[in-house]
């Protein structure tokens, strides 16, 4: 048994070992799949949340806006 396997042992190691610069490819492309997975976990609509984000801050903008303009604070409505 040991005869047989010895044989085939240095064919195979050279097929399962890809070259180095290949395997760095791979690992770029894993590491960037990774990335783009973990920014996108959890939220399905990802044009959604900027498009609310960006709502966010306008809305910021004005209420600071209005602060320095010294006017009366206005009342607010949230709408769920």
């Amino acid at each position: 048994m040991g005869l047989c396997s010895s044989c085939f042992k240095g064919s195979t190691e050279e097929l399962l070992t890809p070259d180095a610069e290949v395997r760095r490819q791979q690992q770029r492309e894993a590491a960037e799949r990774r990335r783009i997975d973990q920014e996108s976990r959890g939220i399905k609509d990802l044009d959604k949340v900027r498009r609310q984000q960006q709502r966010a801050m306008e809305q910021e903008r004005r209420e600071q806006e209005a602060n320095r303009m010294g006017g009366q604070p206005t009342l607010k409505w949230q709408q769920d």
